[in-house]
């Protein structure tokens, strides 16, 4: 008997606006930018990109270059989108405000 493996798309346990706060959290830790941008590909995936265009007034092609790998949106464009996610990015003290962007110690 052999194995099957399937790949798995993590867009579709995003059914509700609870699990996506917590996917984007979890990406928005790492502090890496290509994968928070995936990330948010992953949750535009979910919510669909032709709706979302549609909400939020920007091309399919727009949201799928911004939020590919190598995608750098601009904050309107999270903004937007994380809005009509019906999640918002919010700030909180670091909790180690004596550490460069990269998470590491400064000199």
């Amino acid at each position: 008997m052999s194995d099957k493996i399937y790949d798995y798309d993590p867009a579709a346990a995003l059914d509700s606006e609870d699990a996506i706060a917590v996917f984007l959290a979890d990406a928005l830790e790492t502090g890496d930018t290509a994968y928070i941008a995936k990330a948010m590909g992953v949750v535009a995936r979910a919510k669909g990109m032709t709706e979302l265009a549609r909400e939020t007034g920007l091309s399919r092609e727009q949201l799928y270059r911004s939020f590919s790998e190598q995608g750098n949106p601009t904050l309107k464009t999270m903004l937007t989108v994380t809005r009509a996610l019906g999640v918002d990015l919010t700030a909180r003290p670091h909790p180690n405000p004596d550490a460069n962007p990269d998470g590491q110690a400064r000199a």
